[in-house]
């Protein structure tokens, strides 16, 4: 029983494990599908290699577009970098410029308004002295002592009687004022070239300059073209003088230079100092509706005080006083009974702060200076100062010195030629200009009596130079080498050049002219200065000339 059963089981077991479900032998089969499956396979494979192309074609684009960002990366690197060196020229041009800028100061100071040399006065002046026959040193000192000499020594009996008369016309006027009211005149001073002693033409005419300031409690404040502000380039040697009480702000507030509000007030100063009644402003001869001082009405205040005080005075003198020019409010004349008159000047100016430069209301200038709009600007003289300088120099020179002389020949020979062909833009200031800067320029011995001919040449042909480069710079202004002794103010030492050749540029057809009037008088010198000569035997100026050479 147990070996059947057991028999049974084998059977089993090995049915169960000879099954082809359980177990199937490796291929034994193939299933029906397989050319689809091969169908699918060959997909599948497509599919996997066209992948592989898209991935492919993405590297190469993520490569492209790297190296494009490099190169991007690469160009704004180098664009770093010429901005750098862009910002590097930038700096370097603007130290070369602040040193082209300090070398011209250095340059200006030291060299302010060129010379010139012998090779420079070749070139420029080869053509205008072509030909020229120059007096030589003998005919030249009889021409300075026959006509310059004989015809001045009554300048200072002149100079004395005009001062005296003036002194006492102030003082009259002074009586005549109202101290509390009007303007309180100075003492009257001498200045131009009746005091400096070089004056050659006749009628004599003595410039006397009047300071004058304002009654209490007001005060003048000036304001030059150099100050800070900007002016144009017409105005430049201008300025303005503004009437001020003397307790107020030297700034000034800003409600007087904006306009405030009906609702706001200034904290600092109430309405009723702020506003002044224009008529009190008129009364301080300011123009209308400012507190600038009217250059105008201070002359129309001058004449009718003047003629106020002679009317005073009239009765002491056995002549009569009248103003001369009606386009020169200063110009006075005194008339004798036995016919003769002298001429003078006598103009109101006001002191520029401390020192004796001067705003002068009127001032004679040529027709080359366009007529300001306003009255307001007041022209700056420093006829003081030139007279000084004239008068410290001279005493470092040699005794009996040339300088004055060669200004009076050269002042004769162009009034002369002037009146012969006309005015000219050239006036006797810019001769004076002239004689000024070659002071400055020339050692002290070059002036000696015996070396006339010699400057006489050298004034001559500066002014030629000055002329072909129309540039003419005034003697004081931007002028670093002023001596100390002067005590000059700095401010105008500090300015920049004025250059009183600058209406040639604007005006050429007068340049033309003063250009022909000047080669003109060069052509003419000789036969000029002949005609007023004593002759002089032939043998005896040829040897002096030799002597001289």
């Amino acid at each position: 029983m147990p070996v059947g059963i057991f028999r049974v089981c084998l059977v089993v077991i090995t049915a169960i494990v000879n099954h082809p479900l359980l177990f199937p032998k490796e291929n034994g089969t193939v299933p029906e599908n397989a050319e689809e499956i091969i169908q699918k396979m060959k997909e599948r494979e497509e599919s996997l290699r066209l992948e592989k192309l898209r991935l492919e074609q993405e590297i190469a684009r993520q490569e492209a577009m790297q190296k494009t960002l490099e190169k991007a990366a690469e160009v704004v690197e180098e664009s770093k970098e010429e901005k750098v060196r862009w910002d590097m020229w930038t700096a370097l041009s603007m130290v070369i410029f602040l040193l082209i800028e300090l070398w011209r100061q250095d340059f200006q100071e030291g060299i302010w308004q060129d010379t010139g040399g012998e090779e420079d006065d070749m070139a420029v002046l080869g053509k205008a002295f072509k030909g020229v026959a120059f007096p030589d040193k003998a005919v030249l000192a009889s021409f300075y002592e026959k006509r310059i000499l004989g015809s001045t020594g009554d300048m200072a009996r002149m100079r004395e009687m005009v001062e005296g008369f003036a002194d006492d016309l102030l003082e009259a006027l002074r009586s005549v004022c109202n101290r509390d009211a009007d303007m309180e005149v100075e003492d009257c001073m001498g200045v131009g070239s009746m005091y400096e002693n070089w004056r050659v033409r006749k009628p004599f005419v003595c410039d006397l300059i009047v300071p004058f300031a304002p009654p209490e409690p007001y005060c003048f404040r000036s304001q030059t073209w150099c100050s800070g502000d900007s002016f144009p380039p017409d105005e430049q040697g201008y300025g303005t003088i503004k009437v001020c009480r003397a307790d107020e702000n030297v700034t000034g507030c800003i409600c007087d230079k904006t306009k405030l509000g009906e609702d706001m007030l200034c904290l600092l100063h109430s309405q009723a100092n702020t506003t002044r009644p224009s008529s009190e402003m008129e009364d301080l001869l300011c123009f209308k509706n400012t507190q600038y001082l009217d250059a105008d009405q201070v002359m129309k205040w001058f004449q009718i005080a003047v003629t106020k005080a002679w009317n005073r005075i009239s009765h002491k003198y056995e002549f009569d006083l009248s103003f001369s020019l009606l386009d020169s409010p200063g110009a006075l004349k005194i008339k004798f009974r036995s016919g003769k008159s002298i001429a003078f000047n006598l103009t109101p100016v006001v002191q520029y702060e401390n020192s004796d430069v001067y705003f002068i209301s009127h001032f004679p200038r040529s027709g080359l200076a366009a007529d300001l709009l306003s009255s307001t600007h007041w022209f700056l003289t420093f006829a003081v100062y030139e007279r000084r300088f004239i008068q410290l120099v001279s005493k470092m020179l040699p005794a009996n010195a040339c300088h004055v002389s060669c200004l009076q020949i050269l002042s004769f020979l162009h009034g002369k030629q002037c009146s012969l062909t006309g005015p000219s833009g050239l006036t006797n200031y810019h001769l004076k200009t002239v004689m000024l800067h070659l002071l400055q320029a020339c050692p002290s011995q070059d002036w000696a009596p015996e070396k006339l001919e010699a400057r006489l040449q050298d004034m001559l042909k500066f002014l030629e130079k000055c002329l072909h480069e129309k540039k003419l710079y005034h003697f004081f202004i931007g002028n670093r080498k002023v001596p100390a002794e002067l005590r000059f103010p700095i401010i105008f030492q500090r300015a920049e050049p004025l250059n009183l050749f600058r209406p040639f540029v604007l005006h050429r057809d007068v340049y033309r002219k003063t250009v022909d009037t000047f080669h003109e008088m060069l052509r003419n010198m000789s036969a000029l200065i002949n005609e007023y000569t004593v002759h002089i035997p032939l043998a005896h100026t040829n040897g002096i000339h030799k002597e001289s050479l």
